[in-house]
């Protein structure tokens, strides 16, 4: 009995894997993550699809059960990738006591599917993926990480935008960019800076489905020759 925790990429369908679309086309059981989801993702699927946006972890865990019982192939589908941001860890946890195997197929995160819309690299030195305080979450580390200077990425947490920008330890002229569901066919892409980017997106009217990246990475006049390409003496 095994359960497949498939990543369906960022929102582009043609993103997910090669193993993980021939997954959902093969499943007799397919539970995605509701709207996180692009709907054009599970086209091909041929089983039966369950949302669980609403569900419980225990109604979560009874449908894969029963279903992995009678010898069915079951796909817990989550936008992304699973292993972030994701409770796969705590699906695989409730899972273990029925003896079923569990196996994570990586997705395309959004994280890097808004720095391939922006034609960006994150990265000359260090990358940190984080979110703010919520929810699920008591305390963050965001003001701690940004006295590092990084390139941050930061996730669920668009709709907190004024107080991250207020708390984070950049320079007030730092770039900031917003990608609001980063490939599907509705991007929104909005630049700015730790001063000015959370009016802009207020103004846009973007409240959920978006990336945070701040960092000088985002700024053009930053741009230089690597070492790799560079002429060796």
């Amino acid at each position: 009995m095994t359960v497949y925790f498939v990543g369906a990429g960022p929102g582009d369908p043609e993103l997910i894997t090669v193993k993980g679309k021939k997954l959902v086309e093969q499943a007799d059981l397919i539970i995605y993550a509701g709207s996180l989801v692009n709907p054009a993702v599970l086209s091909q699927a041929k089983g039966r699809t369950v949302d669980s946006f609403g569900l419980t972890l225990e109604q979560i865990t009874d449908l894969i059960v029963s279903a992995s019982r009678e010898g069915r192939t079951v796909v817990r589908l989550h936008s992304g990738d699973p292993t972030i941001y994701s409770a796969v860890r705590e699906q695989i946890l409730a899972l273990n006591p029925y003896g079923i195997e569990c196996q994570i197929v990586p997705g395309v995160s959004s994280v890097f599917a808004s720095a391939a819309a922006l034609s960006r690299q994150l990265t000359s030195e260090t990358l940190v993926i984080t979110r703010p305080s919520g929810k699920t979450l008591e305390t963050d580390q965001l003001v701690e990480l940004s006295d590092l200077n990084p390139t941050m990425a930061i996730l669920l947490g668009i709709d907190k935008i004024e107080d991250i920008m207020k708390r984070v330890h950049y320079a007030p002229e730092t770039p900031v960019s917003v990608v609001y569901h980063a490939s599907w066919d509705d991007q929104v892409i909005i630049n700015g800076t730790v001063s000015d980017i959370a009016p802009r997106v207020r103004e846009a009217g973007i409240a959920k489905s978006a990336i945070i990246l701040i960092g000088e990475q985002l700024n053009p006049d930053g741009d230089r020759r690597s070492y790799l390409y560079s002429p060796k003496i």
